[in-house]
């Protein structure tokens, strides 16, 4: 018998990078966020998700596959370490273990980044509005910190709505904290509007995003002609099935043609999270 044939099988390159957790932010009992180590070769675009999990639990015997679920990427492009946003599902096959990491576990991040909730699936345009609801706010996280979303657009409007108003996460940093980024502040602080509306308690914008469209409500909050102009306005959209429907099918009245990668156009959304 040869050595060749004793040698053994080569190993297969794990489809995952195994990273470690840097830190972890609990907003409340429903929403938390957690940084992890960047791989040296990890580049991507900034909207895009990437799949983020967990080896499957002991209890379910060996060679248990991991539980995988997509995650925006709440970093842009440039930064050093990847930020995530996530839900705490207590009986969630994911969130229901991942809300426990703490600093220094370890967790399993796909090698692929992709998505449409990327500029270049966008044509020119004047105002770039990201409405998103609930954790439907990481990717604009990343795509608000890129330097390309402030040469492209003159106004970029945030739009957050959530239930109440201890799940507007990341308020602080729409309103203070992004001015002082040393890439972007000085751009943020002259072109960035942050709008968020709760739906369950008192606040100056009360409602769901797509009444206040409807209504006329976000336009005059904004000091901004009513509707939505296919000559002006680029809208991108993450978040629940719903508002993204209804949103999408608001835009199409106002004569918005939806873009993709393969085609860009003058709206995006994330079809990998609305089935």
């Amino acid at each position: 018998m040869s050595d060749a044939s004793l040698a053994a099988p080569p190993v297969k390159a794990s489809p995952f990078h195994e990273l470690e957790v840097l830190w972890v932010r609990h907003w409340n009992d429903q929403l938390f966020s957690f940084g992890v180590k960047r791989p040296e070769d990890f580049r991507f675009r900034s909207g895009e998700f990437v799949m983020i999990g967990l080896p499957g639990e002991a209890k379910e015997g060996p060679g248990a596959k991991p539980v995988l679920r997509a995650y925006s990427i709440a970093s842009p492009f440039w930064a050093e370490e990847l930020e995530f946003f996530s839900i705490k599902v207590q009986d969630g096959p994911l969130t229901s273990r991942l809300q426990k990491i703490v600093a220094g576990d370890s967790v399993l991040m796909g090698k692929k980044p992709t998505g449409t909730l990327v500029l270049d699936a966008l044509t020119g345009g004047e105002r770039l509005w990201l409405i998103g609801t609930g954790t439907g706010l990481a990717p604009w996280l990343s795509v608000a910190r890129d330097p390309d979303t402030y040469s492209r657009f003159k106004q970029v409007i945030v739009c957050h709505t959530v239930r109440n108003v201890a799940d507007l996460a990341y308020r602080d940093f729409f309103t203070h904290e992004i001015h002082d980024d040393p890439l972007i502040g000085d751009e943020a602080k002259a072109q960035l509007t942050y709008y968020p509306t709760v739906t369950r308690e008192r606040f100056e914008t009360p409602g769901r995003i797509t009444d206040r469209i409807k209504s006329g409500d976000l336009f005059a909050d904004l000091q901004l002609p009513i509707g939505f102009s296919p000559n002006s306005d680029r809208v991108m959209l993450c978040g629940s099935m719903a508002m993204i429907k209804e949103t999408g099918e608001l835009l199409e009245s106002y004569g918005l043609k939806e873009g993709s990668n393969a085609e860009p156009g003058d709206y995006v959304l994330e079809r990998a999270f609305v089935g």
